[in-house]
């Protein structure tokens, strides 16, 4: 899907609702991603796991948009997911607060 986004971005056709995106910038894209997180949360609540699966596919769909909008491949967050893997959230928290965390992983 992530290669998809790319052509898009790099290839847009007239009609393509991702190349609309990418003509909003960064604006468009977050106010998507602001909307659809609202939505994941609100499924959350919810009983039905369908509307909630729907939703994060929403989520995630538009998290990739904004990575392929900013020429950051997916990889690079499972690379810094499997860096925190065990470090405790609340150690990570505070190193951010020194000047540690991701500064650290640039």
């Amino acid at each position: 899907m992530y290669a998809v986004i790319e052509d898009r971005r790099d290839n847009p056709p007239p009609k393509s609702y991702v190349s609309s995106l990418f003509a909003g910038g960064v604006t468009k894209i977050a106010g998507k991603v602001t909307e659809e997180a609202a939505e994941f949360v609100e499924a959350a609540g919810e009983e039905d796991e369908k509307h909630f699966v729907y939703e994060a596919a929403d989520l995630m769909f538009h998290v990739l948009v904004m990575l392929g909008h900013r020429h950051v491949h997916p990889q690079q967050v499972f690379d810094e997911l499997a860096r925190r893997f065990g470090i405790s959230g609340i150690d990570e928290k505070e190193a951010r607060k020194h000047g540690g965390g991701y500064a650290d992983s640039q």
